[in-house]
């Protein structure tokens, strides 16, 4: 987090809206984790109004940062400007073995556990499909390296746009400073929100957004990801013409889908909108974003042969 000096009245400000024990325990929750307004009213065992307003305060005073989920909003500590600097440091002197800390983690495991058991759940019906599909492709393993070494170190800010439940962010967020998933379903951020949970991430934000309509500033990310997206969509070449505005000049894109197949029942059962891409395609769509293809990687699984094996392609690009 890059310090930053504050006025004397910015300075008051904040230590005016964190100087309250309520809102000290709610910097303190929300350093650990993102959080609706529901989860911590059962944690701090307070009133919806109460507990609302008092978040009111903390981002007015641009102490926490709020982001829309459909009908829920989630919060977390601000990880930049003056206030969130001072945050930070009060938040550090604070002995993390005062009773009433203690006891507010300890609700905030229970809202973690929920919170893991819906994941579950949502894998345990999920799984079949997976299942399905998985048996087509390269290992699992080989896929995750190969984008392991597409992204190489030295990228500050990761951004993974259709995050679904969050593995790339597992994969990647441990080797950048700040990470932030987005993806347009909120029951897929509440399964993500559990699997980065479980992962002990705490540099990670997710969103609610369009892949059309990136919910991020443009020109800031270092690296981004679009995993086994744009076969969903209607128009590939818009989507990553919106993760190329959101990259810094030099930024890099790893695009991974699948290369060009006849696999019918992913159109059927799946709602796949295409049946893979070239790699002459992906690069059209590349140049046509301001990107240029860097390297182009195809993984088959062993053995493929026939219609009912896929093999996974994956393209680097860097914005121009």
């Amino acid at each position: 987090m890059i310090q930053t000096r504050a006025p004397l009245s910015a300075t008051l400000a904040t230590l005016d809206a964190i100087g309250e024990e309520t809102r000290l325990r709610l910097c303190a929750l929300l350093a650990e984790a993102e959080l609706a307004v529901s989860e911590l009213v059962q944690i701090l065992g307070q009133s919806q109004p109460r507990v609302s307003r008092h978040l009111k305060l903390l981002l007015e005073a641009g102490l926490v940062e709020r982001h829309r989920e459909g009908a829920w909003a989630f919060f977390h500590l601000a990880a930049k400007g003056p206030g969130a600097a001072l945050a930070h440091t009060v938040l550090a002197s604070i002995d993390a073995n005062d009773p009433r800390l203690i006891a507010d983690r300890a609700r905030l495991d229970e809202v973690r556990a929920t919170r893991a058991a819906r994941a579950e759940k949502y894998f345990a019906t999920q799984a079949p499909v997976w299942t399905e599909t998985r048996r087509l492709l390269a290992p699992e393993a080989e896929v995750e390296a190969a984008i392991i070494d597409a992204a190489g170190t030295g990228f500050a800010r990761l951004l993974d746009i259709g995050c679904g439940a969050g593995r790339m962010l597992e994969l990647l967020a441990p080797r950048a400073e700040q990470a932030v998933g987005v993806d347009l379903s909120p029951a897929m951020l509440g399964v993500a929100r559990a699997q980065i949970e479980q992962a002990g991430l705490r540099n990670v934000q997710l969103r609610q957004g369009d892949i059309y309509a990136l919910p991020v500033e443009g020109g800031v990310f270092d690296l981004a990801v679009v995993h086994q997206v744009l076969h969903y969509l209607d128009t590939p070449a818009r989507a990553l013409r919106e993760a190329a505005r959101a990259l810094a000049p030099g930024g890099r894109l790893i695009v991974v889908d699948f290369a060009p197949h006849q696999c019918e029942l992913l159109r059927e059962r799946h709602e796949h909108r295409r049946l893979g891409f070239s790699r002459a395609e992906v690069e059209d769509y590349l140049a046509g974003a301001g990107l240029t293809a860097l390297a182009h990687r195809d993984l088959a699984p062993a053995g493929a042969a026939g219609d009912e094996k896929l093999t996974v392609s994956l393209w680097l690009a860097k914005k121009n």
